[in-house]
């Protein structure tokens, strides 16, 4: 990159900056005038210069001296009177005064789109950067710093952008117009104002240099602070396991204290800058007052000439001030973009030819992959791998075993170019591997290891990333969005940014073995399946709630779904394993609150704690009584509780199974117990009776077992339930969505409207069980890829954090597999699944990738040696080296380092 930024803001903004310049200078016509017209108009109709005696001026009379044309009038002006011409000359300075605004506002907004459009060149250049930096570097470098520079460092270089050749010129023009204006009315006032703005431009440039080093400073422990935030929320595990987080309190307090200081010191050191050049702005009028006012008196200054300076005066400080102002600002921006320079410097970068789009379909080569006296050293300088020469075969299935840091895992990270070779090199066939472009390496050749990363977003998302190669397809706009394109498209190349659509399609279909997103299903199906990943996502997609008008479909066949498990559980004999909710009935397995209600509450007045205090619901249970009934019953389970678990230690697993009550909790019911004793139901404060009565909400009697709920009280629940419902006001009808076995329930989880009741506690694989049921309803309906599809838009969150490490190794591995290549290179991918699951996994993936890629190779880093035997050939390493190299049932004959590795 260009080290100076004036520079590369003039080399990608020449022909802009020209024209504004131009635009500037004609701005300065009318800005002369506009100086000049108070004078005229305070000297002629105002003091009567010109009018005596009655007499007329001409007004806008055009004419000029030429060569060879001799006196040419434009216009030969209209005769006015003094009130007219006061009137005429004003309105002619409002003129200039619209004219004027109007330049700046043209002069602004374009610098404004020139800043933004150079802004956004710089931050893709450097994003552009990031994607070409050689892999140690981000190894050296924290991203959140890298983040920082991206988005807010080189924020203040797109404002420059605009002002960085403008700005001088319009706020110089404008001092100097006013300057040489003053010098025409005076030579003594002109000197004076001349040498005040030579005082400030000379000492308060070299005072703001103090400026420039705390600016400095501040930038360097805020990139910090960013980066060592970063740290604390990518860490927070480790900190909480090691019992550190007040070290880390302690860190940032002092990070912080070191910016107030800095910010402190900028602070003072700005503000007496401030005071000195507000001071001598100041003087220059006092100075206009006293000698001006003189020469006025003497007669050698009019009245007229005197308020013209004091205006034109007005307008010089401001520009001046600001000019001083953008000196500082181009010295700051050039300091920050510098030092962003520097970062983004790095030797050894990719060349962009590397990265170049490709949109043909890759054709799969049949060559061989081989390192040739390979070695490689990590980023401290120690030796991973010395010597390597190897090659392996198209359709061959290579294991490599070894000891931790054997080397193994060194050379699969340089067959993906995570690791760049020391000496020697890596070949395709007879290319060097390095030289190839990513559009063939990053399509032939397919990695996955254990440090698996998920951006944020879908889990379609994530597992289709690996097909997304190239913008594939035309995307047919409406007029508007047409429009909107065309002008994407312009401001992108104007910017230097490439102008892909990213609402294209970039799926490559052929690379999954499908012809279109139709048929896309059936590659991601068996992914998922081979990795036994299917089963969480649809348990996942279960637990999502769905909105009906996306799946219309399948809404209307989960009634269906809901008839047939019931049909199902009483083929089984399991009737009793879900317990439906029935209009007239009472649901045992559920808790009084959900029996109370009968369905769930979808607006604000009834959710969670605000049905307590909601006037119709306490008018319905006060009205029938209920209220006393549950007090007395929520006292009772407050009661036993504290009976049975208040010696109990706050994690003991018992307290897993109060779901109305924490360990937390126990102590401030016991104490509530204690207040309350001995008190009737009238003379207990509302918020007592709240908490109480809140127990009772959410007791299960086949859970919690305290024997409270009889069949009157639970034929009580259900009257006072049906009271509820038919006098339901109209501002609460939308608040609730009852349960109706023949509706499906928006407010409810796929799960739940298949239940339409609650899993019964007598069964304690009961939860298992249903899973398993509604997995094989799901494929006998033809609803299984329709609910899989839910549960692929699943958002991951940021990193994956909302799926279980193992969840994340799977689907990294699935998104390994989804595609077709020449090469599939597995670094120790699944290290969090017992070796059970591994073997399981390895065994359905050569499978799979035997089915679909039959002359593709597969080169697996094994955790687990004795799997090595499901390979063709096996080769081994031992301190970097590689040690031997054969098939299976040879190398168990060798007696060599590998029988030690599977003894």
């Amino acid at each position: 990159m260009e080290n100076r930024l004036s520079r590369y803001i003039w080399q990608h903004t020449r022909s802009q900056q020209l024209w504004i310049l131009l635009v500037v200078a004609v701005s300065m016509v009318p800005y002369f005038l506009s100086f000049d017209l108070p004078k005229q108009i305070v000297n002629g109709p105002i003091q009567g210069k010109g009018f005596e005696n009655g007499a007329t001026q001409t007004f806008m009379h055009i004419a000029f001296d030429l060569p060879w044309l001799g006196h040419v009038v434009l216009f030969p002006g209209v005769d006015l009177d003094r009130t007219s011409m006061l009137f005429a000359l004003s309105l002619i300075f409002l003129l200039l005064v619209v004219i004027n605004g109007l330049f700046k506002f043209y002069i602004n907004t374009f610098k404004g789109r020139l800043g933004e459009r150079l802004l956004r060149r710089i931050r893709f250049e450097l994003v552009d950067r990031i994607l070409r930096f050689p892999p140690s570097q981000f190894k050296r470098v924290k991203g959140a710093e890298v983040a920082s520079m991206v988005k807010d460092e080189v924020e203040p270089l797109g404002g420059f952008t605009g002002d960085a050749f403008v700005q001088p010129a319009l706020l110089g023009g404008q001092a100097l117009t006013a300057l040489f204006f003053i010098i025409i009315q005076n030579v003594w006032l002109g000197v004076t104002a001349a040498a005040m703005v030579g005082v400030q431009g000379f000492i308060i440039p070299r005072m703001r240099r103090r400026l420039l080093v705390l600016g400095r400073q501040r930038q360097l422990t805020a990139r910090e602070l960013s980066g060592r935030v970063s740290e604390i929320f990518d860490g927070i595990g480790t900190i909480r396991a090691y019992d550190t987080s007040n070290y880390e309190r302690a860190d940032i307090s002092a990070r912080l204290g070191r910016i107030f200081r800095i910010r402190y010191d900028l602070y003072q050191w700005k503000f007496l800058v401030k005071f000195i050049n507000n001071f001598l702005a100041s003087v220059t009028p006092f100075l206009f007052y006293c000698i001006g006012g003189y020469l006025a008196l003497n007669g050698q200054l009019d009245i007229g000439q005197l308020v013209a300076v004091l205006g034109a005066y007005k307008d010089l400080p401001g520009p001046l001030k600001e000019l001083i102002d953008w000196d500082q600002m181009r010295q700051d921006v050039q300091v920050k973009y510098v030092q962003v320079v520097e970062q983004f410097s790095i030797d050894g970068m990719i060349e962009p030819k590397i990265q170049a789009v490709a949109t043909e379909p890759a054709e799969l080569r049949e060559s061989p992959l081989g390192a040739i006296n390979l070695s490689l050293v990590d980023d401290s300088g120690a030796r991973l791998l010395t010597g390597v020469s190897m090659q392996i075969q198209p359709g061959e299935t290579v294991a490599i075993v070894g000891t931790a840091a054997s080397g193994g895992e060194a050379l699969a990270e340089s067959f993906a170019r995570v690791i760049w070779p020391e000496s020697g090199k890596i070949v395709l066939g007879n290319d060097d591997l390095m030289g190839l472009p990513e559009s063939i390496t990053g399509r032939q050749l397919t990695y996955a290891s254990s440090e698996s990363y998920l951006f944020q977003g879908t889990l379609r998302d994530n597992l289709l990333y690996g097909l997304k190669h190239a913008p594939l397809t035309e995307v047919a706009y409406d007029e508007a969005g047409e429009r909107q394109r065309k002008w994407a498209v312009s401001e992108a190349r104007l910017a230097g940014n490439p102008d892909y659509d990213v609402n294209s399609d970039w799926l490559d279909y052929k690379a999954a073995g499908a012809s279109g997103p139709g048929d896309l299903s059936v590659s991601v199906a068996s992914a998922l399946d081979a990795v036994l990943l299917s089963k969480d996502i649809l348990d996942l997609a279960m637990r999502s709630i769905v909105n009906p008008a996306d799946h219309e479909d399948l809404v209307a066949r989960i009634v269906d779904m809901r008839h047939a498990l019931r049909t199902e559980l009483e083929q089984e004999d399991l009737s009793s394993l879900v317990v439906s909710f029935e209009p007239g009935a009472y649901n045992t397995e559920a808790t009084v609150g959900e029996n109370l209600l009968f369905g769930t509450a979808t607006g604000p007045q009834l959710m969670g704690r605000a049905i307590a205090s909601n006037k119709y619901f306490l008018s319905v249970v006060t009205r029938t009584g209920l209220d006393r009934i549950m007090y007395e019953m929520g006292l009772e389970i407050a009661a036993n509780a504290v009976d049975l678990f208040s010696d109990l230690p706050p994690d003991h697993p018992f307290f897993q199974q109060l779901t109305f009550m924490t360990a937390d909790d126990l102590p401030q019911y016991q104490v509530l117990l204690q207040k309350l004793k001995g008190r009737r139901f009238e003379d207990v404060a509302p918020e007592d009776q709240a908490k109480i009565i809140r127990l009772s909400f959410l007791y299960i009697e086949p859970r919690h077992r305290f024997g409270l709920l009889t069949d009157e009280l639970m034929a009580k629940i259900v009257e006072v339930r049906r009271d509820f419902h038919d006098g339901l006001p109209k501002d609460l009808a939308d608040a609730i969505e009852r349960y109706d076995p023949e509706k499906y329930m928006a407010s409810a989880t796929l799960l739940d409207n298949v239940l339409l009741g609650r899993i019964s506690h007598k069964h304690l694989d009961g939860s298992e069980r249903i899973r398993s049921i509604v997995r094989k309803l799901l494929n006998d309906l033809g609803l299984y890829d329709s609910v899989l599809a839910i549960g692929m838009d699943f958002n991951v969150g940021a990193g994956g954090r909302r799926l279980t490490s193992v969840q994340r190794q799977k689907l990294n591995l699935a998104r390994a597999i989804v595609r077709r290549s020449s090469y599939y290179i597995f670094n120790r991918p699944l290290p969090s699944l017992d070796l059970r699951v591994q073997d399981q996994i390895l065994r359905n993936v050569l499978d799979l990738l035997r089915k679909n890629a039959g002359t593709a190779s597969i080169l697996w880093v094994l955790s687990n040696t004795l799997l090595s035997e499901l390979f063709d050939r096996v080769i081994v390493f031992d301190k970097g080296k590689l040690v031997e190299d054969g098939t299976h049932a040879a190398l168990i004959e060798n007696n060599g380092i590998f029988k030690e590795l599977m003894s």
